[in-house]
């Protein structure tokens, strides 16, 4: 990818439905430059999709936080798919290092949040947590 298809991309990020001249006029290209590059990072897999974001996606919950968690053994999958059973966990991650999976999680208080944390807590196979709040997104 080049400087353009990178611009391109970004643009995308933000308005996905955005159209070819919408893209080759904020990207100072041409409609055929747009079109013909949209289409050869759809071909290369370098963009697999588009989607869809509703209000609640964009909606932030006031309190936010990352739990970052320690597994026994193989039970990450199971654990993993137990998380994703509770509202309030918005995405799960698994990672390397010193953790093996990061929860995302949304709340409207401090009181929920923490009741999710213990919540968490309570699953077999969870041997150790660490959980940081988010204080702002600059992005």
């Amino acid at each position: 990818m080049d400087d353009t298809d990178k611009r391109l991309v970004a643009y995308l990020r933000r308005d996905g439905r955005a159209g070819i001249s919408e893209i080759a006029a904020a990207l100072n290209i041409t409609r055929t430059t747009a079109r013909n590059r949209l289409e050869r990072l759809k071909q290369s897999g370098e963009i697999v999709g588009f989607t869809v974001l509703t209000r609640s996606d964009a909606a932030t919950h006031p309190v936010r936080g990352l739990m970052m968690l320690e597994v026994v053994g193989r039970g990450a999958e199971k654990v993993a798919r137990t998380l994703t059973m509770i509202p309030q966990v918005q995405a799960v991650h698994s990672t390397n290092g010193v953790w093996d999976l990061i929860a995302e999680i949304g709340t409207e208080t401090l009181e929920q949040f923490d009741q999710v944390l213990t919540d968490i807590r309570r699953n077999d196979g969870i041997t150790k947590s660490e959980t940081n709040l988010l204080l702002s997104t600059r992005r």
